[in-house]
């Protein structure tokens, strides 16, 4: 189970890794598309621009420099069945106009602005010959001018190329022309995120750029824009996305967040799989932890009552009364032992389906402790030790039941007797703090390690010291301690360690 959850934890990693990367490069690809439409776009616009002032020079009316022929073409052809030659002509010529740079304002003296018309005559003979010579006179002639505009692109794009090669770029674009080209491009490429712009001419920056800009050769990318007749150029369109992480990661947002609700899911239920794995392998030694101390518990008195009856039984001791009284006083002690036993037992259980049934009224906590010590004190006597009192309470009434509060403290008092090597040595105090009572209850035994005073509460819980059987009991003392202390919506502490004792501290709301 373990290494399949590492293993599906590793695997959604890996391709949300994966993802993530493919959005990266889908990304990049985008914007290159992008800048690269926008590049074209940007020299488009320009040439646009060109034209319009072309064509508005060679409609003034002004005077050509010079005609120059580029082209002559001559095509000769015969057909057979009809008997007539055709010849096609069609000439280029080139008129040249000197224009002031001032209006065209790129900085230069002045440009040449070149019109081109194409002319084209067909004509057509008839190739029979008349009284002997051929008939030289056209049967039909087609005559064609038209300007040729895409020659005049062409030339734009050869020389005015040339022509605005050092020409400052923030005349032939302006910022808003440029941010309004990429802000529409990425748009329809579905990039919505904010990005940072610059044009730089090499390595320097021109002033065309947003304000924030900052060129990182890792994350920026460029194109080149303005080309030349080569198809290269000194500038370069540059983009920067300050935001890139964040917007690829909000790409695969639900899928990311889909797999760790899932994983955290599986972690859960692994988890409390292996926590009830655990709880009821605990359970089950504790259960049978419980099952062999009171088997225990159980042994000792049973054997002592089948020894005291075959005792009776015996025909010498029958007669003796005196002996017969006394073996039925430890058969019917015996038989008290294990009542309360099972009456413990049956108590605890009650409280845990709160069956059982607690009548409070107003008693004098003081006087409760008490007549509690009074349940211990031969057995603190036999052993040589001591149980003082400090009741510094000056208030003391409480809203308790006094039997199973007096239990509380007798079940207290008895562990600390228990779990004393030496002599018991006890303290027991009083005081008031607030509207509470607080009853403290030391003692100087062999104390509890952090891990025992942690669990020490826990129903059929017992610490273990090799032998379970060292000291009597089931682990229900504390447990029955705890509920009725919650019962009577107080609260109880424990301070410990090992080898010098125990403090038990319980809090109680006083009534008036």
């Amino acid at each position: 189970m373990s290494l399949s959850l590492i293993g599906i934890i590793f695997v959604q990693a890996f391709f949300i890794n994966n993802a993530l990367n493919n959005e990266e490069k889908q990304f990049t690809s985008d914007v290159f598309r992008s800048l690269s439409l926008v590049s074209k776009a940007i020299e488009d616009k320009e040439l646009l621009s060109f034209d319009k002032l072309y064509r508005e020079v060679t409609k003034t009316g002004r005077t050509p420099d010079s005609i120059e022929i580029k082209q002559l073409l001559i095509y000769d052809s015969f057909n057979k069945d009809t008997n007539q030659a055709t010849r096609f002509k069609n000439i280029i010529s080139e008129e040249s106009f000197k224009v002031p740079s001032l209006f065209f304002d790129i900085g230069t003296d002045s440009i040449d602005i070149k019109k081109f018309t194409s002319r084209s005559e067909t004509n057509v003979w008839d190739a029979t010959p008349i009284d002997g010579e051929v008939n030289m006179q056209p049967i039909q002639t087609i005559r064609d001018y038209s300007t040729m505009d895409e020659l005049s692109r062409t030339f734009y794009k050869q020389n005015y190329r040339a022509v605005y090669k050092n020409y400052p770029v923030y005349k032939r674009i302006s910022n808003e022309e440029v941010l309004e080209l990429l802000k529409s491009q990425f748009y329809v490429s579905g990039i919505k995120t904010a990005f940072e712009y610059a044009i730089y001419d090499k390595d320097l920056s021109t002033k065309i750029r947003s304000d924030n800009f900052e060129l990182t050769p890792k994350t920026t990318i460029g194109i080149p824009v303005f080309l030349d007749n080569e198809s290269r150029s000194s500038f370069s369109l540059y983009v920067d996305f300050p935001q890139r992480k964040k917007y690829l990661l909000s790409s695969i947002l639900s899928m990311i967040v889909l797999s760790v609700v899932f994983t955290f899911i599986i972690i859960l239920a692994y988890s409390s799989a292996i926590y009830q794995l655990i709880k009821q392998r605990q359970i089950s030694q504790i259960k049978t932890d419980f099952i062999n101390n009171m088997t225990h518990e159980f042994k000792t008195p049973i054997a002592t009552i089948n020894l005291a009856i075959d005792s009776i039984r015996n025909p010498k001791i029958i007669g003796d009364q005196e002996k017969v009284m006394r073996y039925l006083k430890m058969i019917k002690d015996e038989n008290k032992r294990m009542h309360a036993q099972v009456e413990n037992v049956l108590r605890i259980s009650k409280l845990e389906k709160n069956e059982l049934n607690i009548s409070k009224e107003r008693v004098e906590l003081n006087e409760l402790i008490e007549d509690a010590i009074t349940h211990v004190e031969l057995l603190v006597e036999d052993r040589n030790g001591y149980v003082k009192t400090h009741l510094n309470a000056d208030k003391a009434s409480v809203l308790a039941n006094e039997t199973h509060f007096t239990n509380v403290i007798v079940n207290i008092l008895d562990n600390a007797i228990k779990y004393s090597e030496d002599e018991p040595k006890i303290d027991v105090f009083t005081e008031n703090v607030g509207n509470s009572i607080l009853i403290r209850i030391s003692d100087q035994g062999n104390g509890m390690s952090k891990q025992v005073q942690k669990r020490v509460f826990e129903k059929f819980y017992r610490e273990h010291t090799g032998n379970v059987h060292n000291v009597k009991g089931h682990g229900l003392g504390l447990a029955y301690v705890k509920r009725i202390v919650d019962d009577h919506q107080g609260y109880i502490s424990l301070e410990s360690e090992k080898g010098k004792g125990s403090i038990f501290t319980i809090k109680l709301p006083l009534i008036s």
